[in-house]
């Protein structure tokens, strides 16, 4: 691993790495699959784009048991993107991680389990942006999520503020923080259980969002413990599981009570005593005058939240620490500072320049390379001068760092602000400090590197401690919890259809004389005076309704011989929210499209119009028959005119999770109302409801919250549900969390086992606040120009939000903008897109 390369390889890569090999090595853990982003880039190692590289090896080496990295691409192929800009693409790497999950499940199933799909037992999602992949997933799947948040943006975005360097605006723009703090939002709507290191990170930095809240956790807990009602209010289970690490590293001599003195390996005049010694030692000690003095050694990525800089300055202005202790740097690897990342290349220009104000030529190293393999030997080094460990970070979610020191004997000085606060206190090994107080940092150096019977005395405790952090025991607690919430989920998975089925319209579409094809045992004798098209119509019906009656109720129809869908969400409402004949045409208009492949393509209809409202919409040109489903109501319905338009029970089942139900229905008018307006701005509709969709009548002119101002009111209280203004902004729908148009298509794509690729998206260039996220994946869109007068974005984001280009990539070839809505120009954008 190329840890410290930039910001983006620190320990979270080796923690995520660790624990999927440890995991593959638990008892009753068949395979792990660590999901990450392909790179095809000169720009870094070839490694990196292979698509499944093994990490740990199946005990007999046969069967596809064991650890791997399995690698999808997203966004640019050729390109490393730094994490802040990958946003735009991971919807895309969403739908690639639901492919080989779906893939996965089938061989595996195949293998294993008789040929029944063997879904995950979890997805865990690390860090803001995997975390709202396994949200999405989970919901596709029905499948528990654990999440682990490694550092947190609204911490960051509080200890950035506190710096004052930065305006709001400016640590938006750059680190792209409110998109990332409602990725983590999302992670707690959708996690079963969140993985913590220590109790400070759930208290004071998890308690900083909106869908979490400590006191209202144990509450929700302590009432589901009693079976008494929680109202539909939901709160995620945090816990605290200590990180692990590898100890196959350190040796029998790292853990001796009584190190050994650097004068017993290497003389005064630096020549080796004894034996060839490692050459990351010599590449240290050139910077040093006396490499004898204690080592104070920091070991980090260049990054300005480590806060190397303060660290420098504290021991440059504290001269009896200069005196007595020489200063190691460890800033991950550079050949050159101009060609690295703007942050990191401040970092260490800064740290250059320090060195030279200060003029501390001879007490601080700061070698420009090490491997992976150099970092336990650069431990020993600093244990063997009777040197200490020191993580001065502004905020630091693990400290992994500070366990490896503890196992090779090294005391430690950390931050007070993270998971160091934790591992202190379970080693007994050292001092807590206030990151942004440079002499608390020089004191406590001092103090441990001056004090000889304190420093000994911290090395025993840490060795003596070190085992509760391996990676066994971190194991075994997080698979128990796991069992735990596991216990809690809904147990109803997707069926992967294989034998692929017709509807009945589709088997008979061709057939010209049916009493000359069928002999049909029920009640119907065509004469000659019904024509051929009503005879059609008359045994497809009969024969649907034998077939639902006579069936077994698990049996499911869908669509078989379907190359690609053709999905029309284009939103067609005029200034009263009333759905317009355009939508009529532009059906028409992209059925006539699909040419003489019709009967390869099916078509669906995505639209946040009742069922009711959907039907009486559509005029006389449209018939529903021709439709493959009907998703209505912001994505909470599915519908099949081939089955009766009866609503998908299984669907309803799927996106019931978390759903409050009645226990919203009533507050929905109140949250949504801004203070001091009208009561009746905001009113019920109730024609437009059902179980899973409440729906409500916006006057108008009337003003109401936005959705994500509405959906923070809604986390606050532990309610969980999808919020979608539609019709102009004239109507709101409070549909279940993992309910969604885009969902919708996810579903379909894993019931009826067509790809997301092979699905094209029709839209106008504007629509629903759920608009945006049918732009975004692996399917195709094509954005119908002209084709929406009216929308209802005003109502989505406020101003100090993130922006439309955190969500949807600016260049993308899955998109294509149309001049027009008829067939002709909805046949040139299809021609663009290689569709037809």
């Amino acid at each position: 691993m190329e840890l410290g390369r930039d910001s983006d390889t620190g320990g979270q890569v080796k923690y995520v790495v660790e624990l999927a090999r440890a995991l593959s090595n638990m008892k009753g853990v068949y395979r792990v699959d660590l999901l990450t982003r392909q790179i095809t880039s000169v720009e870094v190692d070839s490694s990196y784009g292979e698509p499944i590289e093994m990490l740990a090896c199946p005990p007999d080496g046969s069967g596809s048991c064991g650890a791997y990295i399995v690698r999808i691409p997203c966004g640019p192929r050729d390109k490393y993107i730094p994490k802040e800009s990958l946003w735009p693409h991971i919807p895309e790497f969403l739908d690639g991680a639901l492919s080989h999950i779906i893939n996965m499940a089938r061989a595996l199933g195949e293998e294993i389990d008789g040929g029944k799909p063997m879904w995950p037992y979890v997805i865990h999602g690390h860090y803001a942006d995997a975390g709202e992949v396994a949200a999405y997933l989970s919901g596709a799947l029905n499948v528990p999520m654990v999440l682990t948040g490694h550092s947190l943006g609204r911490n960051k975005f509080e200890q950035l503020l506190k710096q004052g360097r930065y305006s709001r605006e400016d640590i938006n723009s750059t680190y792209k923080i409110m998109r990332r703090i409602e990725a983590e939002e999302l992670g707690l709507d959708a996690a079963e259980l969140v993985v913590t290191s220590t109790r400070q990170e759930i208290e004071e930095q998890w308690g900083l969002y909106d869908g979490f809240d400590i006191k209202m956790e144990r509450k929700l807990r302590v009432r589901r413990r009693r079976g008494v009602s929680c109202h539909g209010r939901y709160m995620p289970r945090m816990v605290v599981i200590p990180p692990g690490m590898d100890f196959s590293y350190v040796t029998a001599k790292d853990s001796l009570e009584v190190v050994g003195d650097l004068k017993s390996l290497i003389g005064a005049d630096r020549t080796p005593n004894k034996r060839h010694l490692p050459p990351i030692w010599a590449e240290i000690m050139r910077f040093l005058a006396n490499p004898h003095k204690p080592m104070v050694l920091a070991l980090s990525r260049p990054d300005p939240k480590k806060n190397v800089t303060t660290l420098l300055k504290a021991y440059a202005e504290c001269r009896p620490l200069r005196e007595i202790a020489n200063l190691t740097l460890i800033l991950g690897n550079r050949d050159d500072i101009e060609e690295m990342s703007n942050s990191s290349s401040i970092v260490l220009t800064t740290v250059l320049k320090l060195i030279d104000k200060y003029d501390l030529y001879g007490q601080v190293a700061y070698p420009k390379h090490h491997n992976q393999c150099d970092v336990p030997e650069i431990y020993r080094l600093a244990a063997k001068t009777k040197g200490v460990f020191i993580n001065p970070a502004l905020v630091e979610p693990f400290g992994l760092t500070l366990i490896e020191a503890a196992a090779y004997g090294l005391p430690v000085v950390a931050t007070k602000n993270g998971g160091p606060v934790d591992i202190v206190k379970a080693l007994n090994n050292g001092l807590l400090i206030d990151p942004h107080d440079q002499k608390a940092i020089a004191d406590a150096l001092l103090k441990l590197v001056a004090d000889k019977n304190l420093w000994l005395e911290c090395r025993k405790h840490g060795l003596k401690n070190i085992h509760r952090f391996s990676w066994p025991e971190h194991c075994r607690n997080y698979l128990s919890h796991v069992e735990h919430c596991r216990n809690r989920h809904p147990t109803t998975r997707l069926e992967i259809m294989t034998t692929l089925e017709e509807p009945m319209s589709e088997s008979l579409r061709d057939v010209e004389d049916l009493s000359l094809k069928f002999s049909v045992d029920v009640d119907f004798k065509p004469n000659g005076e019904l024509d051929a098209t009503t005879k059609q119509k008359e045994l497809i019906r009969t024969l649907t309704q034998m077939a639902t009656s006579n069936g077994n109720s698990t049996v499911s129809y869908y669509p078989g011989r379907r190359q690609r869908l053709f999905i029309i969400a284009v939103d067609c409402y005029n200034n009263n929210g009333l759905c317009t004949g355009m939508l009529s045409s532009i059906i028409n208009n992209v059925m006539t499209s699909a040419g003489s492949r019709s009967g390869e393509t099916g078509f669906i209809l995505l639209t946040g119009l009742s069922l009711l409202e959907a039907k009486e919409a559509l005029t006389s040109q449209v018939k529903l028959e021709d439709f493959d489903a009907l998703v209505c109501s912001s994505g909470s319905e599915m519908y099949y005119p081939w089955k009766d338009l009866v609503a998908d029970a299984n669907y309803e089942a799927h996106v019931e999770y978390r759903w409050p139900g009645g226990n919203v229905r009533s507050m929905v008018m109140r949250l949504a109302r801004i203070a001091d307006e009208a009561e009746d701005d905001i009113v019920e509709h109730i024609s437009a409801c059902s179980s899973r969709c409440y729906s409500y009548r916006i006057k108008p002119g009337a003003k109401v919250r936005r959705i994500d101002d509405l959906r923070q009111r809604f986390r606050m209280r532990g309610l969980r549900c999808n919020l979608v203004y539609t019709q102009a902004a004239k109507r709101l729908n409070v549909v279940p969390l993992i309910a969604s148009r885009v969902q919708a298509l996810r579903y379909l794509s894993v019931r009826w086992g067509i790809d997301l690729s092979k699905m094209i998206v029709f839209v106008g260039e504007r629509g629903d606040t759920d608009y945006e996220d049918l732009l975004v994946g692996i399917h195709k869109t094509v954005i119908l120009k002209g084709s929406v007068e009216y929308a209802s974005e005003m109502l989505f984001r406020s101003e100090d939000s993130f922006k439309r280009e955190d969500v949807v990539p600016q260049d993308t070839p899955n998109i294509a903008l149309t001049e027009g809505y008829d067939t002709p120009d909805i046949t040139t954008a299809l021609e663009t897109l290689g569709i037809i």
